[in-house]
């Protein structure tokens, strides 16, 4: 049997309630943590949403994990990736980063970069397995963040 095929695509004006609430089901296990939601509960995605920065991936028709992604000073910047709690291991949130990089590269951009908050661990472990390396840590927006870049 095989698996079904998570496709990426473009976020709609009327997915940006599916897309705060599967965001919402992704970080709400750090608020305990953190002590404050993450700043992606926060992003207002109708707004992100009408400034074409939010991709959602669906797995059978249903919308299963988000992307905000947007060019800034900086380069190219991972602003969320966010997959479903149930669809955990089943390659939503790597096919998000993959969708991610090939964009960065279309746009014409050597590397990409993200940031976490330092109480996410994993994160912190995860990143650098596929690429990304560590290259600041600082206050930002009241969050304590760990940036990372990785090469194309």
């Amino acid at each position: 049997m095989t698996s079904p095929e998570v496709k990426v695509r473009a976020a709609r004006a009327d997915d940006a309630a599916a897309a705060a609430a599967c965001v919402h089901a992704a970080f709400e296990c750090y608020v305990p943590r953190i002590g404050r939601p993450p700043a992606p509960m926060l992003l207002d995605y109708p707004a992100a949403i009408a400034q074409h920065q939010v991709w959602v991936a669906e797995l059978e028709g249903e919308v299963v994990g988000v992307l905000v992604q947007y060019e800034t000073g900086d380069g190219f910047y991972i602003d969320t990736v966010a997959a479903s709690p149930h669809t955990h291991g089943t390659g939503v949130g790597r096919a998000l980063l993959v969708f991610a990089e090939a964009e960065a590269r279309a746009r014409g951009h050597g590397s990409l970069y993200l940031c976490t908050n330092s109480m996410m661990t994993e994160n912190q472990v995860f990143y650098p397995r596929i690429g990304y390396v560590e290259y600041d840590r600082r206050a930002q927006a009241g969050y304590d963040r760990v940036f990372y870049r990785k090469q194309l």
